[in-house]
């Protein structure tokens, strides 16, 4: 090994490894080297070019990192919340609205902190936050979220949310928590120019991310497409997550959700919208046509009774499928593993059992995810990718008995990986996050959301 080349890693005979990439087997593991793979190594054999260390995954099943493409990281503030229990999505958003409107900088920093510790610890080596709720004097939030992320090493897609729709307006949410429409813009630009990394290994990307066709104006929607396009970044919203927001359009535009955002430049392949559940044939017909991207949510439809994501008919017309969280107020977990666990449930029970498979919730979750996010070097493991993967175990009782490991990631429900590599780094060693004093954490966060909650009680 001269100076220049990077010390090579072996993550050496897992149980079993899915990839994630056609043609390339890795049932004796792989080899990091830097921030990238540089070799699958087939069962029964060893590498082909020298490794200077070895680390010993038997009994492990490795898997490319999970990557999550929606969530709201503040709401863990507001986990199983007794004022919106029991509510569909609007009524939820109303009960909530006034809670998150108290939030502080303390409250932002813990909730992105336990979110990403979070998504962490379950297998997630890539996610996106949809922040679009911005209190008095807090428009430099995403900034906080940043440096919260600095001790975790979170590979992060941060959207610049927004809503400047309030009911005074003929909007949903209320006017305390809308803001001018100059100032999105200009912070827009700010945190684009301050943050988003363009290189094919960044750690760090901005995208643009109205809240939903019915929380901004149709100026918004429009000059934020042009702004996204002018800089080269990705767009995202809300979109047909219940039947109530497609009659809601209807009420305040005279046209249905998908019909509005093409007509405001909305339907392309840099957008990707959040649910996707309420689409018309020929509305799915369009989206695959047009090469945009649905992130599907199983739990979060499941608790506030949404509906079921037609996840096949999207992706056989052309639209890429990737799964998100979404936000702890509405799953009340930010865990990767048993959301790709929830997908490949729920949409068992749309299609049966023989049209969706292990196998098709895992690519959802990985290879489904890098493309709606435009990350070609995420998402599956194979030479010249990132190193982000994660390495799992099946010593829970749950997994006693299992034949398959790599089906009983799902069908036993795993909730937690052993080791976790993000850009070749280790973010988790033993179901730790290094440098991370969990415990406190915990504590500081439900303190904050105590003192959140009883600000508005």
């Amino acid at each position: 090994m001269t100076m220049a080349e990077p010390a090579a890693l072996w993550i050496a005979n897992p149980t079993t490894a899915w990839t994630g990439a056609a043609g390339c087997e890795a049932g004796n593991g792989i080899v990091v080297a830097g921030n990238r793979i540089i070799e699958c190594v087939p069962r029964g054999q060893k590498p082909a070019q020298p490794v200077t260390h070895t680390f010993d995954a038997s009994g492990l099943v490795l898997l490319p990192g999970l990557i999550n493409c929606h969530h709201h990281f503040y709401q863990t503030l507001t986990r199983a919340l007794p004022a919106a229990q029991n509510r569909e999505l609007f009524d939820w958003l109303r009960a909530l609205y006034p809670v998150w409107a108290g939030m502080d900088a303390q409250c932002i920093t813990l909730s992105t902190q336990l979110a990403l510790a979070e998504l962490l610890l379950s297998g997630c080596t890539t996610a996106v936050d949809h922040h679009y709720l911005f209190a008095d004097g807090f428009e430099h939030a995403i900034d906080l979220q940043i440096a919260a992320n600095a001790a975790l090493g979170m590979r992060l897609v941060l959207t610049r949310g927004s809503m400047s729709l309030g009911e005074s307006r003929g909007g949903l949410p209320p006017d305390s928590v809308v803001q001018d429409e100059q100032l999105i813009l200009d912070e827009s630009r700010r945190l684009i120019s301050t943050y988003h990394q363009r290189n094919d290994d960044a750690m760090l990307q901005i995208a643009l991310a109205p809240c939903s066709p019915f929380s901004v104006s149709a100026e918004l929607m429009k000059e934020s497409a042009r702004l996204a396009r002018e800089y080269g970044v990705l767009l995202h919203t809300h979109l047909a997550e219940t039947e109530d927001e497609n009659e809601f359009c209807l009420r305040l535009v005279g046209q249905r959700p998908l019909d509005y955002l093409e007509s405001l430049d909305w339907l392309a392949g840099d957008t990707w919208f959040a649910h996707g559940i309420h689409f018309t044939d020929d509305e799915i017909a369009r989206l695959g046509k047009a090469r945009a991207g649905i992130c599907h949510c199983p739990s979060s439809n499941m608790i506030l009774a949404s509906g079921i994501c037609k996840v096949n008919e999207l992706e056989k017309a052309g639209a890429n499928v990737g799964l998100g969280v979404d936000g702890s107020a509405s799953n009340d977990h930010s865990n990767m593993i048993q959301e790709v666990r929830q997908a490949f449930l729920l949409q068992r029970l749309r299609y049966g059992s023989a049209k969706v498979s292990v196998d098709d919730a895992l690519r959802w979750a990985t290879v489904g995810g890098a493309n709606l996010l435009h990350r070609p070097a995420l998402g599956t493991l194979a030479p010249g990718q990132l190193a982000d993967f994660a390495l799992y175990d099946l010593e829970e009782l749950r997994f006693s008995g299992t034949a398959d490991p790599l089906s009983a990631l799902l069908t036993s429900g795993s909730h937690r990986a052993r080791h976790v590599m993000v850009n070749g780094q280790w973010r988790v060693k033993d179901y730790a996050l290094p440098g991370i004093d969990v415990q406190q954490l915990r504590h500081q966060h439900h303190a904050a959301a105590a003192r959140l909650v009883a600000a508005r009680i």
